[in-house]
């Protein structure tokens, strides 16, 4: 059996499984692919070499530049992304069916994970960890009081007695101790309303959850079968607890965009336990089929349900303690998935709020990445009927990468899937939010680098008709966004292709905004783009154009008819003996000619000759390095939360650092 690797992330997660668990790891991603994925929305930059979470644990550097900024790049350079090498036509190896001798339900859920031959070359994108960084202010913030963390209930006896280290006492006698460490640690504190209370207690329990993370990472033979029920046992009083409400009730509610998350103050404990935790699941001793009587349906219910917790230190954690269980327990597979489906059907259809939907998109991209071929039926309901409309979602930027990852796997999977994809965008297209609907621009780019031509035939003609919207849009970001497309080398392959049928739908909207729009920039965009229908079919540019003349010229003759026939109307009223009394002479002004298109240029040579010398000169403006960008209002941070995120150390490097 085989599964995908795990999502990178930069807040933690991810890694591959193990080479005893049959995984393998992710290939790299293809240059470009996480900044594409982005939205319109700024994030914080990552420092310069701050380390990126890869497939098993391998660290990359990031760029000193944000992709994810929208800014006017060069010709070959998409907004809210680096460069990428486009590819000349879309190249897949066909998958093979997996052959998995196991039978029943649980053999079957096996043979449909694995990993397919198509070598994948890009990983999930990450979810972010924090906003955009500024520098921090230098008084501490105060803010609209909040519930601070979690409601957990504080045992009673915090007395904890210091146990000797389990490396001092014979092995006959290592078993017996840890059980007892286990279930020391099952004692609660108080880290809200009284931080400074049992901080001796408080620190016994945190030396003790660090030694056992130790013990189980360095030593063979000690997950005996009375350890799993204590281990499973102590997380689960750890975690499952009542999560803080997500905004103040005479407040406003919390902004996952703007508004810096609540963190757990008992974090320093809770962190711990889930190291522990994840070491213990990735541990060569551990075995599912003793730990399935104790890791159920239940225990992953209660576990999806944190996922709503504010604190991404935690949703980062989850999401590689999730992935693991999904790994580990074929059993369980097809509950989470329908678990998580119902997670999505309750944000799309009732609350449009949850913390962890970027984070569970991450798992399931790297599911998704595993499908066997055929894909199954039920997987094509999944993309049709939850994927798709978690497009329709206010809140869309906050994991819109990780859905259009998702999305653009199902497409590679299976091509027949498009058109329907597609026609489910258009129909969800923003109308009145252009932040999103650069979002959505970015996403149709992605889905046409991978489509193939047969399925590119079927949606061209609505598909055009709506970029040619987007390029007459006064937003100028949409029509930037919109005329990049242009400059991708496997998109004007399949429109030159089509071109008969894409130049008419494109050329009036291309015109009237050279003339009309109010930003230069969008000018030479619109140019370059007539320069390249020009040199790919100068005949059908020539009769584009011709056709296009005619019809301004019927337009100004109905345009005259209907000033002829309100004249007429007029003199008729005039005729009557009782105009005088109700004329108001104030009024009655010619109607006024609305030319919005610009003058038209006869002359044809004289069009082509001002497209190339526009589209020349664009290049020209284009090469300049303009440090332009889009970013959101820059409000004031809070200090601690800052550092809490910037300190918080990836839970794949955890596992890495050991070898697991």
């Amino acid at each position: 059996m085989e599964i995908a690797p795990p999502p990178g992330s930069q807040r933690g997660g991810g890694g591959t499984l193990s080479p005893r668990d049959g995984g393998q790891p992710m290939a790299k991603r293809r240059p470009g692919s996480a900044g594409r994925r982005q939205g319109c929305r700024c994030r914080r930059e990552p420092e310069k070499g701050k380390r990126l979470s890869g497939a098993g644990g391998v660290a990359a550097r990031t760029p000193s530049g944000d992709p994810r900024r929208l800014r006017r790049a060069a010709p070959a350079r998409a907004p809210n992304r680096p460069a990428m090498p486009n590819k000349n036509k879309k190249e897949k190896e066909p998958a093979k069916l997996s052959k998995s001798g196991k039978s029943g339900k649980d053999g079957q859920d096996n043979q449909e994970h694995e990993v397919s031959n198509k070598k994948t070359n890009s990983a999930p994108p990450p979810a972010q960890l924090s906003k955009i960084k500024i520098p921090a202010p230098q008084t501490v913030l105060k803010k609209e009081k909040r519930q601070s963390s979690s409601r957990f209930n504080v045992s009673n006896n915090r007395e904890l007695q210091k146990l000797p280290a389990l490396k001092d006492v014979p092995p006959a006698e290592q078993e017996k101790l840890f059980i007892q460490k286990l279930r020391q640690c099952c004692v609660l504190f108080d880290f809200v309303s009284d931080p400074l209370s049992d901080l001796k207690w408080k620190e016994v329990k945190r030396a003790a959850l660090s030694e056992m993370v130790e013990y189980i990472t360095h030593n063979r033979n000690v997950i005996t079968e009375p350890i799993y029920p204590e281990v499973v046992h102590m997380f689960a009083v750890n975690m499952f607890r009542t999560l803080p409400p997500s905004s103040n009730p005479t407040g406003a509610e919390f902004d996952p965009e703007e508004d810096e998350p609540t963190l757990e103050a008992a974090w320093p404990h809770l962190q711990l336990v889930y190291e522990f935790f994840l070491r213990f699941l990735e541990s060569p001793d551990f075995q599912p089929n003793v730990a399935k009587k104790y890791i159920d349906q239940k225990f992953v219910l209660q576990l999806l349900e944190l996922f709503d917790s504010e604190d991404p230190r935690e949703r980062d954690f989850l999401k590689t303690t999730l992935h693991r269980i999904y790994g580990k327990f074929l059993g369980l597979r097809a509950y989470i998935r329908k678990q998580i489906n119902n997670i999505f059907y309750r944000f799309i259809y009732e609350t449009e709020h949850h913390n962890g939907i970027a984070e569970l998109l991450e798992i399931l991209g790297s599911i998704i990445n595993g499908f066997a071929l055929p894909l199954k039926e039920e997987h094509k309901i999944f993309l049709l009927k939850v994927l798709l409309p978690l497009h329709k979602v206010k809140s869309l930027s906050v994991y819109h990468p990780q859905l259009a990852y998702c999305v653009v796997q199902f497409l590679e999977k299976d091509s027949t899937l498009t058109e329907p994809v597609v026609m489910a965008l258009l129909k969800y297209w923003p109308k009145t939010h252009s932040p999103k609907e650069v979002m959505f621009l970015n996403e149709l780019e992605e889905i046409l680098d991978v489509i193939e031509p047969s399925e590119f035939v079927k949606v061209m003609e609505p598909l055009f008709r709506q970029l040619a919207k987007c390029v007459s849009s006064p937003h100028f970001q949409v029509a930037e966004r919109a005329l990049y497309y242009w400059n991708n080398e496997y998109i004007m392959s399949l429109i030159s292709d089509n071109a008969a049928k894409i130049l008419p739908i494109m050329f009036p909207s291309l015109y009237r905004n050279s003339k009309t729009h109010w930003n230069k920039t969008i000018h030479g965009l619109i140019y370059n783009a007539l320069k390249l229908f020009m040199e790919m079919n100068q005949k059908l540019f020539d009769d584009c154009t011709q056709q296009f003349k005619a019809e301004k010229l019927k337009e100004k003759l109905k345009s005259k008819e209907r000033e002829e026939a309100w004249v007429k109307i007029e003199n008729l009223a005039k005729s009557n003996p009782q105009y005088p009394t109700y004329s108001d002479t104030s009024v009655l002004n010619s109607p006024v000619a609305m030319e919005t298109d610009g003058p038209l240029i006869e002359d044809l040579q004289m069009l082509k000759k001002t497209v190339k010398e526009e589209a020349c000169q664009a290049q020209r403006d284009q090469k300049k390095d303009r440090p332009l960008m889009r970013r959101k209002s820059e409000l004031p941070q809070d200090i601690y939360t800052m550092k809490a995120l910037e300190s918080h150390c990836r839970a794949d490097e955890l596992i890495s650092h050991d070898g697991h």
